[in-house]
C-alpha cells in the first residue's frame, strides 16, 4: 500500500493506531472494572474502528485487486466490537449482532487465507505466510465460537469474560503488530537489521504470553469468584 502521500485517511489511520496502543496500554495495566479500565477500553474500541476502516479504505484505493487490508480492517474492527459487547451486553444475550459478527469472522478467515495464499505464491509474504496463515486461523476459530454462542443462546460469568478479554487482547496484538514490525521504515537502521526477523514480533508475542495468563487466572482460578462484580463492571 502507498502511503506516501498524507491524506484524511492516512491521518485517522495514523491516529486511530497510536491512540489504540495507548490507549489498549492502560487498559491492560489499569485494575480491571475500574473506570480507568472502562475508559480506556472504550476509547481503545473507538480509536480501532476507526483504525480498521481507514486501514481498509487505504488498502481499497491503493490497489482494488488486493483485498488483504479490506479483510485485516475488517476482522480488527470485529475483534474490538465483540469484546466490547460481550463486556457490555450482559449473560446470556445473542441477536443479530452475533449473527452478522458471525458472518464477517467466517468470510475474514476465508479472504485471508486466499489472500495470504496468493502471497505465497507471488513470492511476496513475509516468513513464507505464517503471519497471514495464523491470523486466518484465529479469525476461523472466533467464527466457530460465535457459532457455539448463537447456538447456546449466549453465555455467561467466566465465559464471557474470556470472550471479551481475548478478543480485545487480539485487537491490542493487531495495533501492535501493525506498528511494529508494520511500521518498520520509521525505525532506525540497526532495528531494521534485525535478525532473525522473527525477534521484530516480540512485543506482540508478548501480548499473547499476557492474554495467555489471564485466561487461565479468568477460567482456572479463584479470581473470577472474587473480583466478578468489578470485572462485570457491576456492584
Amino acid at each position: 500500500m502507498l502511503r506516501s502521500e498524507i491524506t484524511p485517511f492516512l491521518i485517522a489511520h495514523m491516529s486511530g493506531g497510536a491512540i489504540g496502543v495507548i490507549a489498549g496500554l492502560t487498559a491492560l495495566l489499569s485494575r480491571k472494572g475500574s473506570r480507568v479500565h472502562r475508559a480506556a477500553g472504550a476509547v481503545f474500541t473507538a480509536a480501532m474502528v476507526v483504525g480498521g476502516s481507514s486501514a481498509a479504505w487505504l488498502g481499497y484505493h491503493a490497489d482494488p485487486q488486493d483485498m488483504g487490508d479490506v479483510v485485516a480492517g475488517a476482522i480488527t474492527i470485529y475483534f474490538v466490537t465483540t469484546a466490547y459487547a460481550a463486556a457490555r451486553r450482559g449473560d446470556d444475550r445473542t441477536g443479530l449482532f452475533e449473527i452478522v459478527a458471525f458472518l464477517i469472522a467466517a468470510g475474514g478467515g476465508v479472504g485471508s487465507y486466499l489472500d495470504t495464499s496468493r502471497q505465497v505464491a507471488e513470492g511476496t509474504a513475509l516468513l513464507n505466510g505464517v503471519p497471514g496463515y495464523i491470523f486466518a486461523a484465529v479469525a476461523s476459530f472466533a467464527a466457530l465460537l460465535d457459532l457455539s454462542v448463537i447456538l447456546r443462546r449466549g453465555i455467561a460469568g467466566r465465559q464471557r469474560i474470556a470472550r471479551h478479554l481475548w478478543r480485545m487482547l487480539i485487537g491490542f496484538i493487531i495495533a501492535v503488530g501493525s506498528f511494529f514490525p508494520g511500521q518498520l521504515h520509521l525505525f532506525p537502521e540497526w532495528v531494521r537489521d534485525i535478525k532473525p526477523t522473527v525477534l521484530l514480533f516480540l512485543p506482540a508475542f508478548s501480548i499473547v504470553g499476557v492474554m495467555i495468563l489471564w485466561l487461565v487466572r479468568v477460567l482456572a482460578t479463584r479470581w473470577w469468584d472474587a473480583g466478578s462484580a468489578a470485572m462485570t463492571g457491576r456492584q
